[in-house]
């Protein structure tokens, strides 16, 4: 027990600690903020669909609204409209993140990668016995020069 401003405090149990550096470990900092990004940009996205892109659609079919579109079976209302919405939604936030964040990483990693292309053919160290592209001038992994092939 340890004294804290005229009282006593029990020590911290093993299992908080470990929570505690789960919680301030940096990538699930970056994961919250990346959802928080990821939710204004979706309020965002929605309203562009809802606003200006659903009434340029209901215009061409001259509906006045996209989002009441509905039909009726038994009774039963379909309401087509908002699951199209959500439809376009959902297709332009996953068409920004495959053009503005997915195909440019693609292409940095594609320029940043160091490793050998899988099918390249490979021969063992001497030294090391590890397995280096034939045309290798130096092993990787120990550094020991070797004779290409």
């Amino acid at each position: 027990m340890r004294a804290v401003a005229s009282r006593t405090v029990p020590p911290t149990p093993e299992i908080l600690k470990e929570f505690r550096a789960f919680i301030l470990r940096g990538n699930l900092v970056d994961l919250a903020v990346a959802v928080v990004i990821g939710t204004a940009f979706t309020a965002v996205v929605t309203a562009l669909v809802r606003d200006i892109i659903t009434p340029l659609i209901a215009a061409i079919f001259g509906k006045p609204t996209f989002s009441t579109l509905k039909f009726t079976i038994n009774g039963s209302q379909f309401a087509y409209g908002d699951f199209l919405n959500a439809l376009l939604t959902f297709l332009i936030v996953a068409a920004v993140v495959f053009f503005l964040v997915v195909k440019p990483v693609n292409m940095l990693m594609a320029r940043m990668r160091t490793e050998p292309d899988i099918e390249s053919p490979t021969r063992g160290c001497p030294e090391c016995l590890s397995q280096i592209p034939v045309a290798a001038h130096r092993c990787a992994f120990c550094t020991t020069e070797v004779t290409p092939v």
